[in-house]
């Protein structure tokens, strides 16, 4: 099983690894954002690590007390249904500090809806940018 410990920038690689095998341009585009994101404050980032691979990766906003957003999950694909996603959740919901943990997901429904939760219906607010595929 993969031992679940905090970010370090040692990491950065085989998390760009994970973004770039789903298909996650942001960070792979820019190391140093990625970074950056991965350690600024309010963030807490977490590895799952088998030896010297990284094999998933979390990352969650938090306000350390009330609530925290999860806002990136990866594991793996050789490394799928070994609990590695499931450590990631419970371990950064126990490490952030809050009562809650929010996410929003379009692919992964299934995987969530299976560990303890309360569905919500929210939305995501964007700034002058249309989002691309339709107006909503």
């Amino acid at each position: 099983m993969a031992d679940v410990v905090l970010f370090d920038p040692a990491h950065l690689s085989g998390v760009l690894d994970l973004c770039r095998s789903e298909g996650w341009s942001t960070f792979p585009a820019n190391p140093e954002r990625a970074k950056a994101s991965l350690t600024a404050p309010g963030v807490l980032a977490l590895v799952a690590v088998e030896g010297t691979r990284v094999v998933g990766f979390a990352q969650a906003l938090t306000d350390g007390v009330a609530q925290a957003h999860l806002s990136l999950l990866a594991t793996a694909h050789d490394h799928r249904r070994e609990g590695i996603g499931r450590s990631l959740v419970q371990e950064t919901l126990r490490r952030c500090g809050a009562m809650r943990m929010d996410l929003v997901t379009d692919t992964a429904e299934e995987f969530y809806a299976a560990l303890p939760h309360r569905r919500f219906h929210g939305f995501r607010i964007y700034g002058d940018v249309q989002p691309s595929g339709g107006t909503s």
